[in-house]
């Protein structure tokens, strides 16, 4: 199913926040080379790319729908072209910065993926990537939960997509093992207001020509319901996990 520029705009808000925040920790070197992981709109690699008036940015994203907007922000040091991730590590290029805000969730294997993304980066280059920390989000694990119940799970020819996202701990381990030694990780909490679960759960709406829709607002309901005693901070919490790095 491609990507819907205008369900994803609805929500940039939300990922304004730690992408400011993100944004804050890299180091201004002069020039420098810089790519955006994911960048879907190109709106933040635009922003970017005037935070740093020397460096030279390239957005990319696997989405033709979220590239065409980025079209009208391309100038003389920002550019923009549709690959993917896994495209950019296969190829022979290398970068002053390496950036990614809410996009390194949806690839696959990080204990293979971070040690290829340092070795993409020159010397003295910076890793700085933000995901939200989905196996700690109960609306993940509830949404997890219905994929393997029925009717879904017959639905779904019994696919389900656990996170790929890996603690603290982990990312330490892998950045330090590859050379990297100057790290700031940290995992922050941006507590989102009933209004923006409300828009969120209604943005699922975008579903209803799909047979399932129906049974998807039905159970939906039921494991909120049962999940609400937890406490609605817990289900609206959005957990975010920011790594920055250096490498010498």
């Amino acid at each position: 199913m491609p990507w819907n520029p205008e369900i994803y705009n609805q929500f940039k808000n939300i990922r304004y926040k730690p992408f400011f925040d993100l944004s804050d920790l890299i180091k201004d070197e002069k020039p420098m080379k810089a790519i955006d992981l994911g960048c879907g709109t190109g709106e933040q690699t635009a922003i970017l790319a005037e935070k740093f008036p020397e460096a030279v940015f390239i957005g990319i994203d696997s989405s033709a729908e979220m590239l065409e907007q980025s079209k009208s922000l391309e100038n003389e040091r920002l550019h923009f072209r549709q690959e993917t991730t896994e495209e950019i590590l296969k190829s022979d290029e290398k970068w002053d910065l390496i950036f990614s805000n809410a996009a390194l969730q949806w690839s696959d294997n990080h204990q293979k993926l971070f040690p290829e993304l340092i070795s993409k980066l020159n010397c003295n280059g910076q890793l700085a990537i933000q995901m939200p920390y989905q196996p700690g989000n109960i609306l993940n694990q509830i949404l997890s939960e219905m994929s393997n119940e029925e009717p879904f799970r017959t639905q779904l020819n019994g696919w389900n997509r656990p996170s790929s996202v890996l603690t603290i701990d982990e990312y330490v381990q892998i950045l330090f093992e590859n050379g990297i030694d100057d790290l700031n990780i940290f995992q922050k909490v941006f507590p989102s207001s009933r209004k923006i679960m409300k828009r969120y759960l209604i943005s699922f709406r975008d579903l209803h020509s799909f047979p399932i829709w129906k049974d998807f607002q039905r159970m939906s309901r039921k494991l909120l319901r049962q999940n609400l005693n937890k406490g609605f901070r817990k289900i609206s919490q959005s957990f975010q996990q920011f790594i920055l790095s250096k490498e010498f």
